[in-house]
């Protein structure tokens, strides 16, 4: 993008002192928040929230140090948006994995300063980023995300066409953490699940998730928060999701990790794991004709001893 789009944009959208919109030197147009609670840095392509820092605490999110930021390149971090499929395609190997948004230029539609100090902005997937021989089906997407004491992230689908379709979805969050070591995730307790690791063996999680190996899962049929407890950096991290009926946990561990070649170093994958809230395998949505869905996520801190 060019400067005029920066400049267009400041025009449009800046909020001063909250949000400015800038262009780093890989030309990605990023939109830069900063406001009494926290940080953050969000890149107009695929709408990805790359950091969120809150005021007077450790990054919430992991961004490996060497992520690629480049033009139409998957961002090793942040949010990605999987959408409108999760993971591979059904019958089309050729197809992205994950869906074509998160490497999309997406557009702003409107910024606000909220009247207790959070910012929120909005994305729009436009139509020329929606290829057609992907995804034929008529339909709006927006990506909505609000910074403050918490971050909110609201991914919308509505179905502006005249048939049925089914999404798949996730919000692909890295948090950072101490280190693997240092952390159980609970909230899924009882749940089944889909164990990439163990060739697509369906399992059922006792008790709280730790992290010693590669860890692929995807939890169905479940709603229910999730807190990655790390007594490391004496918090726990709640993921509060609604409109979500999957969870993916995932640790790619040390061979993995080596080559994907972005992780930053040789121990990158310790500082990181995955919760993603997905909408996947039996849980793909239907969104009916003249309907929206909504997959929408709260990210807070909680302080612990």
């Amino acid at each position: 993008m060019s400067q005029l789009n920066v400049t267009t944009l400041n025009q449009q959208f800046a909020i001063p002192g909250q949000l400015e919109f800038t262009e780093d030197v890989g030309g990605l147009v990023l939109a830069c928040i900063t406001n009494k609670h926290a940080k953050s840095t969000i890149t107009l392509q695929g709408a990805h929230v790359m950091t969120f820092d809150p005021v007077g605490e450790k990054p919430v999110i992991w961004l490996s140090p060497a992520a690629k930021l480049a033009p139409g390149k998957s961002i090793r971090g942040g949010v990605p948006i999987c959408w409108p499929w999760f993971g591979a395609h059904a019958t089309d190997s050729t197809f992205p994995s994950h869906g074509f948004a998160r490497t999309a230029p997406w557009q702003v539609v409107a910024s606000e300063a909220l009247s207790d100090g959070s910012t929120r902005i909005t994305f729009e997937l436009p139509q020329s980023s929606i290829p057609p021989a992907q995804w034929p089906h008529a339909c709006r997407v927006r990506n909505i995300v609000t910074i403050g004491k918490e971050m909110i992230v609201e991914l919308v689908t509505e179905n502006t066409g005249q048939t049925m379709f089914e999404i798949g979805e996730a919000l692909h969050t890295y948090f950072a953490i101490s280190d693997v070591d240092q952390i159980r995730i609970t909230g899924l307790d009882g749940c089944a699940y889909l164990d990439k690791v163990g060739d697509w063996q369906r399992k059922t999680q006792s008790g709280a998730i730790t992290i010693a190996a590669e860890v692929d899962r995807l939890y169905v049929d479940t709603d229910s928060d999730c807190l990655i407890d790390d007594s490391g950096h004496k918090r726990s991290i709640r993921i509060a999701k609604r409109g979500s009926r999957s969870t993916v946990v995932w640790n790619p561990w040390v061979e993995k990790a080596a080559k994907m070649g972005d992780f930053g170093s040789d121990t990158g994958y310790r500082g990181m794991v995955c919760v993603e809230s997905v909408n996947a395998a039996e849980n793909v949505v239907k969104v009916e004709v003249g309907a929206t869905h909504s997959l929408h996520v709260t990210y807070s801190i909680e302080k612990t001893l």
